[in-house]
């Protein structure tokens, strides 16, 4: 059976992040381990474009970058440092206006020994959550994670989560879980959207786990005075909170670069990154999209400009090879 190449990385990503080993989620994919793992060398190679049936990793003459291009953007990657091959190729298109692809940036990228190795993160695989948000603030996912500032202990970030765009809607920094910590993130989250005043709008349902602040009586009563409903996690199945979690991840792997002496700083940090991750990152799931895109409805917009520079792009590339070999 012949794999498009999509799929064929579709694969690879689930082998990588599979909590199995390699084997065995081979085995129950039914790909033979001889044939992943020459995906695999491919795609080290020559990135996602070497998956191309028949390419070798080979791009097409006639849609070769042009060199001033191509300097751009390593010039541009050498000044963004912390973007990934996929988040350059998004902000070339959308700052140069000229499209360039996850794998000619990869490639390009690897040929001046700019990416040593693959970036993945290895996470258990999420289950997804049955009932799916369709629009912003349909769901909000919360949940608390922790961090030690030196001389006070330990402090605990509580987060509003949009299940729908990912965005931050509120967050606090709290010394402690109680659940009056969990009313108060909600209350903030309610006035950010407008919706604490807003009548005849359905609020929305509040996801978490089955932490003690979470399933109070107080909370419970508190959210039904407010017309919101609460939904929790299946016990022992985190991956329902998956989006949150997720988030905690992507925060602490950049908050914890550095040590903490004052509450006070590290709120500055988390306001900083929240602003970054909000407005500035483009989240893959999201269509390489910013979660305020999502969140505030311009994603749309931004993927019917994004397809007119591509196809723009590649008639300029098509119409410069013939220009060349006539």
């Amino acid at each position: 059976m012949r794999y498009p190449a999509t799929e064929k990385l579709e694969i690879i990503r689930l082998v990588e992040q599979s909590h199995l080993s390699a084997r065995r989620t081979l085995a129950q994919l039914g790909i033979p381990k001889t044939t992943f793992y020459r995906w695999y060398d491919l795609f080290l190679t020559h990135g996602p474009e070497g998956l191309e049936d028949g390419t070798g990793g080979s791009p097409r003459v006639w849609n070769r970058i042009a060199d001033e291009v191509r300097g751009q953007i390593v010039e541009m990657a050498l000044e963004h440092t912390e973007l990934s091959p996929r988040e350059l190729a998004v902000k070339f298109c959308d700052e140069k206006s000229y499209f360039v692809s996850e794998a000619s940036v990869y490639r390009l990228l690897k040929e001046r020994n700019l990416i040593t190795s693959p970036a993945y993160v290895v996470m258990k695989a999420a289950e997804e959550y049955h009932d799916k948000t369709t629009a912003p603030n349909q769901m909000w996912q919360t949940d608390f994670t922790y961090f030690k500032i030196i001389g006070w202990g330990w402090f605990y970030l509580s987060t509003i989560l949009d299940d729908f765009s990912r965005y931050i809607v509120a967050w606090k920094l709290c010394d402690g879980m109680k659940y009056e910590d969990v009313t108060a993130t909600v209350e903030l989250a309610l006035e950010a959207t407008g919706l604490d005043k807003a009548r005849g709008r359905k609020r929305p349902r509040l996801l978490s786990d089955n932490g003690g602040s979470y399933v109070s009586a107080e909370l419970a009563d508190w959210l039904s005075d407010r017309g919101m409903s609460q939904v929790h996690g299946k016990p022992g199945h985190p991956q329902t909170q998956g989006k949150i979690e997720r988030w905690h991840q992507t925060l602490k792997n950049r908050i914890l670069l550095e040590n903490y002496y004052l509450p006070g700083d590290l709120e500055r940090q988390i306001e900083a990154f929240i602003d970054h991750y909000n407005h500035r990152r483009y989240h893959e799931s999201l269509g390489n999209v910013t979660p305020a895109d999502a969140y505030f409805g311009r994603a749309q917009a931004i993927w019917n400009k994004r397809q007119k520079i591509k196809l723009k792009t590649l008639e300029h590339r098509r119409l410069q090879h013939q220009k060349t070999a006539a």
